[in-house]
């Protein structure tokens, strides 16, 4: 029980509860008993000296020696008007019989006391007023039973008592609204313990409205969508990659059974090329995975400013085309980023263009609204609209013109996504009027002003 208190949100929401009512509710009654007490008292004493007030005045005028006192008020029922002496010249019925009240007389300086006189259990609320200024002058004692609520501590008893019922009461609420407010959330908390990776498809009750709760089942059914399609990624992509990578095996392996069966008719020249092409082939994809692999983590992040358009010169002067590339290079567009990733984000680009091109490729790099953007195209097929998204998953090919024997490895665009999304900008593959054209955004580096200086030239390199 102590651990369902202490260690469940509802126990500990429900212990603040009390704690806050509780240091609310004791002080008011501990503040309601002193005012109520304080309120009776001072009715006390202000009737006990209208009364003695009263009879002072009656008394002076001649009206009361001998006689019996009159109330005013049944409730001050105790008076007597008593001399120097201790000798009662006046009382009321109630004191008919009983000495003087007190024998505390006011002093000179004050003709006005109160004070309370008890007697076993009894207690009584006493005021003296001396008839007039003089020292030897008469005085009026006026009294009254002082009730039970100042007596006893029954009013203490009862705002205590109601005080440890409303703080019961509140921690009984919210126990009970905070359970009905949390019970989605164990409902909730079930149904992920039933979630394991086999089964991704599962999703926890969405109670109604837009509350807190509500917004947590959202959110966690966002988070296992998102798992399913990544853990559906991950079985995709693993089965690609074993395809992928059995495709170069098998035929290396048919190659060396047929030299095996048939050394005689086995051409060893051809034999070791067509090996090499396979090899090869494994090499560029088993390289392209561990890139990827890299790519957004903290191996090779060393970053730099990297002036793009420098980046594309130099990639330019290395290559060895028969495919024309014509630039158009923006000068002073600079970005913060991992050379060697961004210098393979531009060959893979470079690498798909010249693949598809019927006769020329062209590239441009220009800054606008705060990115550097980075064009190429190519006048080969066109990507259709449905699958502009599509071709930057991995081992993604659009038809036979994109196969294998062209040259790629399936991955140079997936590369070219990820190196984009880890330098914080995007690719997409957007409208051309004729072929294909990827563009590529990246944040440009601070104090890097736009609209530099254009060159434009047209490379062939045989």
């Amino acid at each position: 029980m102590s651990r369902m208190w202490a260690g469940s949100l509802r126990g500990r929401v429900t212990l603040i509860a009390t704690a806050v009512a509780a240091s609310v509710l004791i002080p008011a009654g501990v503040g309601g008993v002193a005012v109520a007490r304080s309120v009776v008292e001072n009715g006390l004493w202000r009737s006990t000296r209208e009364a003695a007030s009263q009879v002072s005045a009656q008394v002076r005028d001649g009206g009361l020696r001998g006689g019996t006192i009159p109330l005013t008020d049944a409730t001050v029922n105790l008076i007597q008007v008593v001399e120097p002496g201790g000798r009662v010249i006046a009382r009321s019925a109630a004191a008919a019989n009983m000495p003087p009240l007190t024998t505390m007389w006011p002093p000179p300086d004050n003709r006005i006391i109160s004070t309370v006189m008890c007697e076993d259990e009894e207690c009584v609320h006493l005021s003296a007023i001396r008839i007039d200024t003089a020292p030897d002058s008469p005085v009026v004692y006026a009294g009254r039973a002082t009730p039970g609520v100042l007596s006893t501590r029954v009013l203490e008893a009862v705002v205590f008592a109601q005080v440890a019922i409303l703080v019961g009461l509140a921690s009984w609420a919210t126990w009970l609204v905070t359970g009905r407010a949390l019970r989605p959330v164990a409902v909730m908390r079930a149904e992920l313990d039933a979630v394991n990776a086999s089964d991704l498809s599962r999703r926890v009750a969405q109670p109604p409205g837009d509350d807190e709760v509500a917004e947590l089942a959202r959110s966690i059914n966002s988070t296992l969508a998102r798992l399913e399609r990544s853990a559906d990624q991950q079985r995709q992509f693993a089965s690609d990659a074993s395809h992928e990578l059995r495709t170069p095996i098998a035929g290396l392996r048919a190659q060396l059974e047929s030299a095996q069966l048939y050394p005689d008719d086995t051409d060893v020249g051809e034999l070791v090329a067509g090996a090499l092409r396979d090899t090869d082939r494994l090499e560029a994809i088993i390289t392209d995975l561990l890139l990827l692999a890299r790519i957004g983590s903290r191996v090779d992040v060393v970053k730099e400013s990297v002036d793009l358009s420098e980046l594309v010169r130099e990639e330019l002067m290395g290559r060895h085309d028969l495919i024309p590339v014509r630039d158009a290079l923006a000068d002073g567009v600079i970005v913060e980023g991992v050379r060697m990733q961004l210098s393979r984000l531009l060959t893979n680009l470079l690498d798909n263009a010249e693949r598809h091109a019927d006769t020329h490729v062209t590239i441009s790099v220009e800054a606008e609204e705060g990115y550097a953007v980075l064009e190429v195209a190519n006048d080969g097929a066109e990507i259709p609209t449905q699958d502009r998204e599509r071709i930057f998953d991995r081992f993604t090919r659009l038809d036979a013109a994109r196969s294998r024997d062209a040259g790629g490895t399936g991955l140079g665009l997936a590369i070219a996504r990820d190196v984009a999304l880890a330098h914080r900008g995007i690719i997409s593959a957007e409208e051309a009027i004729r072929g294909a054209r990827f563009v590529v955004r990246l944040p440009l580096a601070p104090g890097t002003q736009e609209n530099g200086p254009t060159q434009r030239t047209d490379n062939a390199n045989p």
